[in-house]
């Protein structure tokens, strides 16, 4: 075992028994690098990553490339998922160097950090133009030793480059009707009317930008962001995207159909798309948004829920096929033969017709993906959900695919406001548990006494990565949804100290811009700041939406600024690159519409009418409203103070832009109140 023995990543852990001498990114590692004068080789991935285990099987398990790196390199081992600011810094230099980027991330630097030579995956033999990976590592140090000038030249180069690219931020005014129009049409543009979803393959769940349409037609009306996104979400819940038998989606599709997956599952794709589906069905009462909502809730909780009752970071995409082969997609995948193995002939054939699986198959060998085509043949109901339930049953018999156990704040913060949510709407009050089960393992586990956010845990031990941009925003969203849902305050309570440290110690106090690294940090080759989307908010838009509620519910000046400050990206960017700022572009449609502040007060929280108009307030559309829900002598939420009965009944007042509506008692003006 190698010094990753140690480690709380399940991601580093698999390279503990490499015959690599690996080491965690720290300061011993670089210090070992200059004693001994040789290069650090720098190499990033994550668990579920299909070719991070590729290239580990094919060279870091292999003693003659393990000798070769040991012989001439420090190698330091990263988990992308604890170390995201790492990764990022990184991943910026491939990208300007290659044109492109991808895990497993290969970066050999001088002892001081400095990058010289980058690179993805490389194979065990040259193949397809590509050098092997013991030629690359030949070469480096052969350059190290007789070309040590120039490696520091172009060390030094590439370090000043990525220190000169700062983000133009512009100024701070908020985006407008003009920028928000110019955005929607900029994603007609890329829009593909045919397949649904943006651009071509691969193809990614657009998450955010949903949201975006959604809250832009609740805020507009305007019917084409509607469609945009209804097409979308059917297209995806319809193909192999979706697990049509256990629910959950995968990554993304390798094609432009969303035909065939890469099938990982990440806990952050299936808390967004959670909380697309609930919102949609919230806005268009569609019976396939509410399936697929609560299908992926109860995926979450049955397949990614820890023991200690956080979520799970990822499903490996790779499983043992039955012989002992590790195989993409072996768990998921089906033939017509091992249909009529499981359901004889009869109900084989209906199978084969219903999920679309063919003799020559949509995957590899025959195989198919499963998917819900567009027939015009009316299927029995209860047969199918009979078929379902068998295949579902053999299926969990299969060996399964590795399970990356590992509890990322961030991501944690995503799936309890999708679990609260959808728990709330759809009167599941055991997904809200699971939610508020999770909020406390945060605030037990990850916050410190200065509500400092641990980045990870795991086996209820918290990591030693400090937390990033996201999680403390992505938490601060999730502590908020769980206060408008459960009336329980103190959830925003936590959400103030954690958004206390965004003010605090990741924006610029002379512009407002927000780093992805507190300043107090571990400092890099540069400090990490990137407004756009990736697979899930960045950091910046989801602290500015977090900033926004917040003042919402408090009425801080403060911090509705910082949200304003922070918003200024989005007038820049939002017109320019839409697809990848989705969620600063939501976040805008909230500051458009107020965002609106609910107060419901009732004799208590289990009154039957204040539960009425509680629900009807969570239920409404306006974009980023945010809910306080109590009795009149209730202290937990600003929203509720000097807000009586009305006539000794429940009521529930409506605010925005200083202006407040007259209480109402009844859920249905309450309704027509929040879609104006």
């Amino acid at each position: 075992m190698n010094r990753l023995a140690g480690m709380t990543s399940p991601y580093l852990l698999q390279h503990a028994d490499n015959p690599v001498d690996w080491w965690s990114w720290s300061e011993e590692a670089f210090a070992e690098a200059r004693r001994r004068d040789v290069p650090v080789l720098l190499s990033v991935g994550y668990s579920s990553c299909h070719w991070c285990h590729v290239m580990a099987h094919e060279s870091f398990e292999d003693q003659a490339t393990a000798d070769d790196m040991n012989a001439h390199f420090v190698s330091v081992k990263v988990d992308r998922e604890e170390r995201p600011d790492v990764d990022a810094v990184y991943m910026e230099a491939v990208q300007a160097a290659t044109g492109q980027g991808g895990w497993p991330m290969t970066v050999f630097l001088t002892p001081d950090a400095e990058p010289f030579y980058f690179g993805t995956y490389f194979p065990p033999d040259p193949r397809h133009g590509m050098p092997s990976f013991r030629q690359v590592l030949q070469g480096v140090h052969q350059a190290w030793a007789e070309r040590r000038g120039e490696v520091d030249e172009v060390a030094g180069k590439i370090t000043r480059d990525l220190a000169g690219r700062e983000l133009s931020y512009g100024d701070d005014r908020v985006p407008g009707e003009q920028e928000l129009a110019q955005a929607l049409l900029g994603l007609t543009r890329e829009y593909d009317p045919q397949r649904g979803g943006f651009g071509g393959a691969p193809k990614f769940p657009p998450s955010m930008v949903l949201e975006f349409l959604l809250r832009h037609h609740a805020r507009t009306g305007a019917e084409g962001a509607l469609q945009m996104a209804v097409d979308t979400c059917e297209r995806m819940a319809r193909g192999g995207l979706y697990d049509q038998l256990g629910g959950g989606f995968a990554r993304y599709s390798v094609d432009r159909d969303w035909t065939v997956p890469h099938f990982e599952k990440m806990l952050y794709d299936n808390a967004l798309l959670c909380r697309v589906y609930a919102h949609l069905w919230r806005a268009t009462g569609s019976e396939l948004a509410r399936r697929v909502a609560l299908e992926t809730a109860d995926f979450m909780v049955r397949e990614l829920r820890t023991p200690e009752g956080g979520f799970a970071s990822a499903l490996d995409a790779d499983s043992d096929d039955g012989t002992g082969r590790t195989v993409e997609g072996a768990y998921y995948v089906w033939t017509p033969a091992q249909l009529r193995e499981v359901l004889g002939d009869d109900d084989a054939e209906l199978a084969a017709r219903y999920f679309g699986v063919t003799e020559e198959g949509t995957f590899e060998e025959g195989a198919s993906v499963l998917q819900l085509p567009q027939l015009d043949e009316v299927f029995d109901a209860g047969r199918i959900d009979g078929v379902r339930e068998r295949l579902l049953a053999a299926r969990s018999a299969r060996p399964a695919p590795g399970r990356d156990d590992k509890v990322v704040a961030a991501w944690n913060g995503l799936a309890i406001a999708a679990l609260a949510e959808t728990g709330a709407y759809f009167d599941r009050p055991d997904l809200t548990e699971a939610a508020v089960a999770a909020g406390d393992l945060l605030v037990r586990l990850h916050l410190d006494e200065q509500a400092r956010i641990a980045r990870t845990s795991r086996d209820g031990r918290a990591g030693a990565n400090a937390g990033v941009l996201e999680d403390y925003a992505d938490v601060a969203e999730g502590f908020l949804a769980l206060a408008s849902v459960t009336g329980e305050g103190v959830w925003l309570e936590f959400a103030g100290l954690l958004l206390d440290h965004v003010r605090a110690r990741f924006a610029d106090p002379e512009s407002g811009a927000l780093y992805d690294t507190a300043s107090d940090a571990e400092r890099l080759i540069r400090r990490p700041q990137d407004p756009t989307d990736n697979a899930a908010p960045s950091g910046w838009s989801a602290a500015a939406g977090a900033l926004l509620s917040y003042s919402a519910h408090t009425g801080s000046a403060a911090h509705r600024t910082a949200a304003e400050r922070a918003l200024g990206v989005v007038k820049a960017l939002g017109p320019r690159v839409p697809r990848f700022i989705g969620w600063g572009l939501a976040v805008a449609e909230a500051l458009m519409d107020g965002p609106r502040e609910i107060a419901v007060v009732g004799p208590a929280l289990d009154d039957p009418a204040t539960a009425a108009l509680h629900r009807t307030a969570l239920l409404g559309t306006a974009p980023g409203a945010v809910v306080a829900v109590g009795t009149p002598e209730s202290d937990e939420f600003p929203l509720l103070a000097g807000r009586p009965l009305v006539q000794g009944e429940a009521a529930a007042y409506v605010c925005r832009d200083f202006t407040c509506d007259a209480p109402t008692t009844d859920p249905a003006h309450l309704r027509t109140t929040l879609s104006d």
